[in-house]
């Protein structure tokens, strides 16, 4: 039964880790998970805590490092999500774009705009780059 326990500590965490990813929870549900197998095999409570706190460490000293850096160089600027993914992209003027506002279209969404340069004036239909998004505006360049 304590088997159980044990899984459901490491789906948990595993499930955590989605939401963090740090690859520490990720870590430490492994080490719940060997906590598992050994009450499975019939270990006592210790030698299941015992388990648990050796393969987590472990882990977390000799797995993690290496899990982080084959992440990070598995991630770009073409892999960025959400607001970071706009910035650089393209989008089209849809009402005319200066410093005090206007609108423009973004990847298939409409967005209030401003333009980046405060002396640019972006007219209907002029194609522009994104440099940066504040809250709901996105600044906007005129391509060259």
């Amino acid at each position: 039964m304590e088997w159980t326990i044990w899984l459901v500590v490491a789906v948990a965490l595993g499930i955590a880790e989605l939401l963090s990813l740090t690859f520490v929870l990720l870590m430490v549900a492994g080490g719940a998970a060997a906590a598992a197998v050994a009450a499975g095999l019939g270990a006592p409570l210790e030698i299941q805590g015992l388990v648990f706190v050796a393969v987590s460490t472990l882990s977390l000293i000799l797995v993690r490092p290496v899990a982080k850096k084959w992440r990070e160089g598995h991630v770009n600027a073409a892999d960025s999500i959400g607001l970071e993914a706009l910035k650089g992209g393209p989008a089209l003027v849809l009402e005319r774009v200066d410093n005090h506002g206007g609108l423009v279209k973004v990847d298939g969404d409409v967005w209030t705009a401003r333009a980046f340069d405060g002396d640019q004036v972006l007219e209907p239909g002029e194609e522009v780059n994104v440099v940066e998004i504040r809250g709901a505006t996105a600044l906007v360049w005129r391509q060259t």
